[in-house]
């Protein structure tokens, strides 16, 4: 399959090299900054572009990764393609393509992306979309190639499911951020915390999460919160963050 991608960030990257890995050909990379294109292309063997309209019309499928509020203009961009066209967005509606191309589609990982951290595409959730039956069994297949974690979700679900990993995924690291902000205030490092971490995203792998919480508000220890957000009382953002998760927490649990 000949596939062009348009795009050279995380998710642009850690795909094209796993579409490599799988046997696919690799023919075109797009960015705006050429020599960002010109580094996600030259390991795959692709050539490298910056202007839209030098595109291969040719080409079997074509990989919009790019920001959000990008989709729709590099997608105008495109038009005279005969390819399935799909993005790789779990917030946007597919039909912001298909109502301007005969085929096209989605092809979402739940993934969070680093271009300095390898993954292994095996174990990623790939959620298909596809405007017609010919074009979903195409991409399923590729899916399948990809990924042994394949699922059929329309757009509603597919952005319930990117909110549900923002609140697993980002604002999780967040908290790490904070963590870390108030151990390096107090000469303390993040090492520390990380057995922690490591067992607390251990324990969810086998039992949902609101069976295994732990902590102060779960068990009422009004004290010790009350400890912690007076130690809080010169970082005002903070000792709310702390008071809402912790309202949150008994709430739940109630």
């Amino acid at each position: 399959m000949k596939i062009a991608i348009l795009g050279s960030g995380n998710v642009a990257t850690h795909l094209s090299k796993a579409l490599q890995a799988i046997g696919e050909d690799l023919v075109q990379v797009y960015s705006p900054n050429i020599e960002h294109a010109k580094i996600l292309a030259e390991p795959l063997g692709a050539s490298a572009i910056n202007h839209l309209n030098e595109v291969v019309k040719d080409a079997d499928l074509y990989i919009i990764s790019v920001k959000d509020d990008a989709i729709a203009a590099v997608a105008e961009g495109l038009k005279g393609a005969n390819g399935i066209v799909v993005h790789t967005s779990g917030t946007t509606d597919s039909n912001i393509l298909s109502s301007k191309f005969e085929n096209a589609g989605v092809l979402y990982p739940l993934q969070t992306f680093s271009k300095s951290k390898e993954v292994s595409f095996e174990r990623i959730p790939l959620c298909v979309e596809a405007n017609t039956d010919h074009n979903f069994d195409v991409l399923n297949k590729l899916a399948h190639k990809l990924s042994n974690q394949v699922y059929h979700l329309d757009a509603e679900k597919r952005r319930v499911l990117h909110l549900a990993a923002v609140f697993a995924c980002n604002f999780t690291n967040h908290m790490y951020a904070l963590a870390n902000e108030l151990l390096v205030k107090n000469n303390l490092d993040f090492e520390i915390i990380k057995p922690l971490i490591a067992e607390t995203a251990d324990k969810v792998m086998a039992n949902l999460p609101e069976n295994v919480q732990t902590g102060p508000a779960i068990r009422e220890d009004n004290i010790t919160i009350k400890k912690h957000l007076d130690m809080l009382s010169d970082l005002p953002e903070l000792q709310e963050i702390y008071q809402k998760l912790s309202n949150s927490i008994k709430i739940s649990h109630k």
